[in-house]
């Protein structure tokens, strides 16, 4: 222990040991510091987390490049399968790398599990989680809403209950909470790699660690002990000084980070904040700003190892991981002189209070200007709901400092003038909060409290309050405002903004409040201003577990059979894709030009569709419903060449399928931006479609087209998207797919004359292979055979 003390400072120090046996003195190595057995977790016994082996990796890594490096390439660089070996170029390289873990929501776990079964391996290769946070729907309250979902869901719970007690998966049943939340509480640490099937599993980075969202199939291939491939991020520094206070808030630092980037300026590539302000960041703040990083696309989002983690890890049971992080804490940071590809800095000692949106997560209004913007804008000024919580901003000190102003509210004797929802992040934080007072402040106040899952972050919500079409304003301390993603109400203006800001602007029931400047009238008719607000990091007398919502793989699992019934509508087991004919698609019809933004939420709707992520046949019934399609500027209705008619775009696309006719979908800038669900590259796929070609595509989407065996391809020229007619016809000459060669398509003008467009991609050699064998999985499989 005494070594690790003097050790702690930096791996650079040695000591003189002395051998009994030998007389010999050496002097210790880093390894000698790193080779112990610390637990990733508390849950699982057998698996470790191995800085030894990490410091081994970056020690050829950096005699390759001879340069210093930033926090993020060296938890990448330290996870490479073959560090001698692998070409390693920022923005170009794809890199081959060993992930420490993989986590899945329930929602896409089915996917993800079923497409394990057909590997045909009886166990994971490495630590893998499941957790139920994504199917229970917010209705009346936390406890009648998840006892209905439990039996709305029962067949999925059975399956992954079972599935995971089958192949070696730790699961978290219904009611333990959001994934992310549970990630940070138990299973991320200083400098590891996660994979997640969440599009905001980067929450982790609050945490020091590279967590990356991804789509089933890649999650697949780290569940079989496959490499999982990246493309090498960019690094994107955000250099922090100051100090916040008042209402500033971690989310104000992300929002403002939003706005300058927009949503597709994080692309290819993970952001890392540091500076001396990183320091006054307390680590759930630091995971509320990794978290939103997702909005912005990037790969993932982390700062460096600091006292405020240690502080946390201690605080949830985890002291020896941070410990142990404090001796390898030289790489767990930048090193002195790495170069970003781009540098952003903040202020925070001069960085005010934002409120992003509506219907995007990117356009930020300080809130000194934003009642001007609501006027400017006509946005509805009237405030119909404030919601709290979520993956984003659940943490004790969120709720701390949301019930320090609701407390300040009932003690000028008044409540909230606006709807109020409080979503706790995990059956710990809710369990803390009920025995430290916060939860009765919020009831107090008049808030429902719901339960510990997504909710109506996800559109899981069965709001009733307006009527669909109505204009109305939301205020959120969530991630993802998309038109019609809370609500299924596309009227409805969803705004994003810090917890703190919610409950403020909750009690004054509309937009034009600003707490910094802004007086409110108590129940007597005397004016008062809001204190900012104030809150515990951590809970001075610790985390309460709650209810054990845990369920360990059992020690004999060869007796376990997965829950699936042949007649289920939920649940269907896969059917491997067909393989690509070697030929070029001559004469294809486009089943869609999609005009403007299309997110995975336009391509495979969540909300109600959440119910058959486990059977494509039915969920493929949601595809690409919710894009604008440009030939009549309307959603879900596009024109069947075939017959004449037009009806809805699965409708269509099923009866090209039947008729052995291939399609192609055209997509304008950013085409798959959101959510990591690997159902909008499914769908097309078992649709019958061969190929997406946009002006861009969000990172994870294109990688999950790839997988299921499609054809994602961009224009050379994005001005090439406005020469193409709904009802044009098309060639792909697949023939001509090769490593960074340009692939042609032949366009024939319903009247006119034929043209050829170039149409890039980013396909490299194995990947190529995942087309020619109609998938990844199918590759998995020949390889095997």
């Amino acid at each position: 222990m005494l070594a690790m003390k003097q050790m702690a400072g930096g791996l650079g120090r040695a000591r003189a040991i002395g051998s009994a046996a030998t007389g010999v003195r050496r002097m210790a190595t880093v390894s000698d510091a790193l080779d112990r057995k610390v637990r990733q977790n508390n849950w699982e016994e057998g698996n470790f987390i191995n800085y030894k082996k990490m410091s081994e990796n970056l020690a050829i890594v950096r005699s390759r490049l001879n340069r210093p490096l930033t926090y993020a390439e060296k938890i990448l660089y330290s996870h490479l399968d073959d560090p001698h070996g692998q070409e390693i170029e920022r923005g170009k390289s794809y890199l081959k790398l060993r992930p420490d873990r993989v986590a899945c929501q329930d929602a896409t776990a089915q996917m993800a599990i079923l497409q394990f079964m057909s590997a045909g391996m009886d166990s994971v290769a490495n630590p893998t989680t499941v957790h139920c946070d994504h199917l229970i729907e917010a209705q009346v309250g936390g406890v009648k809403d998840l006892d209905r979902a439990i039996s709305i869901n029962k067949e999925v719970y059975d399956f992954l209950a079972t599935a995971c007690a089958k192949y070696n998966i730790g699961f978290w049943r219904p009611g333990s909470g959001i994934i992310h939340q549970i990630l940070l509480e138990n299973y991320a640490f200083p400098g590891g790699l996660l994979i997640g099937t969440d599009s905001h599993t980067p929450n982790g980075g609050g945490l020091g660690m590279a967590a990356i969202g991804v789509g089933g199939a890649d999650a697949v291939d780290v569940m079989a002990n496959l490499p999982w491939e990246l493309k090498a991020p960019k690094v994107i520094g955000v250099k922090l000084t100051g100090q916040m206070s008042g209402w500033t808030a971690p989310k104000d630092i992300i929002l403002k980070v939003a706005d300058i980037l927009t949503v597709k300026g994080g692309t290819g590539a993970i952001v890392e904040y540091h500076g001396p302000g990183t320091a006054s960041v307390s680590c759930t703040g630091m995971a509320t700003i990794t978290n939103m990083g997702a909005e912005i696309g990037a790969t993932t989002s982390l700062f460096p190892f600091n006292d405020r983690m240690y502080d946390y890890l201690a605080a949830t049971k985890r002291k020896e991981i941070g410990d142990f992080a404090r001796v390898y804490a030289n790489e767990l940071k930048e090193d002195e002189g790495a170069e970003y590809d781009q540098l952003i800095e903040i202020n925070l000692s001069e960085l005010e209070p934002h409120i992003n949106g509506p219907f995007t997560p990117d356009l930020g209004t300080p809130i000194s200007k934003f009642s001007q913007a609501v006027k400017e804008n006509g946005w509805p000024e009237e405030l119909k709901v404030g919601l709290i919580g979520s993956c984003t901003n659940s943490s004790y000190e969120d709720m701390s400092r949301a019930a320090s102003i609701a407390r300040d509210a009932l003690d000028h004797g008044l409540k909230a003038k606006s709807a109020f929802t409080v979503t706790p992040g995990s059956e710990q934080i809710r369990a803390t909060i009920e025995r430290d007072g916060q939860l009765q402040t919020f009831e107090e106040f008049g808030g429902m409290v719901l339960a510990n899952a997504c909710g109506p972050c996800i559109g899981q919500w069965d709001r009733r309050d307006v009527k669909k079409g109505e204009a109305n304003s939301i205020l959120s301390s969530y991630n993802r405002n998309f038109t019609g993603r809370n609500d299924g109400n596309p009227a409805t203006h969803s705004f994003v903004t810090s917890p703190d800001l919610v409950v403020a602007l909750t009690i004054a029931g509309n937009l034009h409040f600003n707490p910094l400047t802004d007086k409110l009238k108590d129940k007597d008719g005397n004016e008062f201003m809001l204190k900012p607000p104030t809150g515990d990091g951590l809970p001075t007398r610790g985390y309460d577990p709650g209810q054990d919502t845990y369920q360990a793989p059992p020690k004999d699992r060869a007796s376990v059979s997965v829950a699936v019934s042949p007649t289920s509508d939920r649940l269907q087991i896969l059917e491997p894709f067909q393989p690509w004919d070697g030929k070029d698609a001559k004469d294809l019809p486009i089943l869609i030009k999609a005009k403007g933004k299309t997110t995975t939420d336009h391509i495979s709707m969540a909300g109600p569709w959440l119910k058959y992520r486990g059977h494509l046949d039915n969920i493929s019934n949601n595809m690409l419903i919710g894009a604008i399609n440009e030939a009549n500027d309307e959603a879900n209705k596009v024109k069947n060449f075939t017959t004449g008619e037009w009806d809805a775009v699965p409708a269509v696309a099923r009866d090209y399928k039947k008729k052995g006719i291939k399609w192609v979908v055209i997509g304008d800038w950013n085409y798959g931006e959101g959510s990591s669900r690997e159902h909008a590259a499914l769908e097309p796929r078992h649709l019958g479609g061969l190929a997406i070609v946009t002006r861009s595509f969000a990172r994870i989407h294109e990688t999950n087209l790839k997988k299921q065996g499609m054809l994602p391809l961009t224009f050379a020229d994005p001005a090439d998207y406005d020469k193409i007619k709904p009802d044009d016809k098309v060639d792909i000459l697949a023939t001509e797919l090769a490593v960074g060669k340009p692939v042609t398509m032949v366009v024939h003008p319903k009247d006119g004359k034929s043209f050829e467009i170039k149409l890039e991609h980013t396909f490299n050699e194995p990947q190529i292979e995942w087309f020619k064998n109609g998938s990844a999985l199918n590759t998995m499989a020949k390889s095997r055979a």
